[in-house]
């Protein structure tokens, strides 16, 4: 049970991780849980109550075996805990943890080639509330801006994603996912003054073009030049590198982004991130 008195469930004082596995071992788990970590020493949780690495990766695998799971989506939360009603000034002690987990999503036959839209949202990325955006608990902007991007049947057919903007009009986010372009061969992405959340796969990934010789920018960039990208692309724990192959202004109109398919950059990042999840086989088709 989740006390009434629990200052997740009261005042949003809490954060989560979500990651999926391969070969039924968490991805990444260490990075997850050191975000995790940092995030809650900025909110006063006293990350000496958490369970360890170790224990929390134990409880993924109990959890997997104990639902027949062979891959999963894997979710685990870390409230504050109880404490009086009210605002507290001090420590939380007695900080709570939740593991769920469930089947991996099994993605569209041609969602890695043919990729999916983005549609332009009317909805803005709110402002952190501390200097960097953590992973909270308190998740209405991304319900808000979900639910409008759910109004529109056309984006829903098409399984798109939907994209906010900041106060000042810059790209900061889609609604769960970070978003990258490519321009003559060099790699954006919205800076984290934009609003938005850090991922773990995004940092991966601007590792991995880094590593491999492919010039990287983090900046402040508008939905025009998205517009005038070679390619873009999302990235997310669960569904890697996304292709988007199109643009949906809120006025209906589409543009096609490169030859409407995965561009060649995009496909060499998302490469060499498979092969870092060790399910990588030379022979895989995009």
């Amino acid at each position: 049970m989740v006390s009434v008195m629990d200052h997740g469930f009261l005042y949003g004082m809490g954060l989560f991780e979500t990651l999926r596995t391969y070969g039924g071992k968490p991805f990444l788990l260490e990075r997850h849980l050191a975000r995790l970590k940092a995030g809650c020493k900025t909110l006063g949780i006293d990350v000496s109550a958490l369970p360890d690495d170790l224990q929390v990766r134990e409880w993924i695998a109990e959890l997997m075996q104990a639902n027949g799971l062979e891959e999963a989506y894997v979710r685990y939360t870390v409230s504050a805990g109880e404490d009086a009603l009210g605002l507290p000034a001090g420590m939380y002690s007695r900080p709570a943890s939740v593991l769920m987990a469930k089947p991996l999503p099994e993605p569209a036959p041609t969602l890695y080639t043919h990729g999916k839209p983005l549609k332009l949202l009317g909805t803005r990325r709110n402002s952190p509330e501390g200097p960097v955006r953590l992973k909270s608990l308190h998740y209405m902007n991304n319900i808000l801006a979900k639910r409008e991007l759910s109004s529109d049947p056309e984006a829903v057919r098409l399984y798109a994603e939907g994209l906010m903007l900041n106060a000042d009009g810059h790209v900061s986010e889609g609604i769960v996912s970070n978003v990258f372009f490519a321009k003559n061969g060099k790699v954006c992405t919205p800076d984290t003054a934009c609003g938005l959340l850090p991922g773990i796969t995004r940092g991966l990934v601007l590792e991995l073009a880094s590593e491999a010789g492919i010039r990287c920018e983090e900046g402040f960039y508008t939905w025009e030049d998205l517009r005038e990208a070679d390619e873009i692309w999302l990235t997310t724990s669960i569904q890697e590198l996304v292709p988007v192959t199109s643009l949906i202004d809120p006025d209906g109109t589409v543009s096609i982004i490169g030859e409407g398919r995965i561009g060649p950059l995009t496909d060499i990042l998302l490469r060499l991130y498979r092969r870092q999840t060790g399910g990588y086989h030379e022979n895989d088709n995009l």
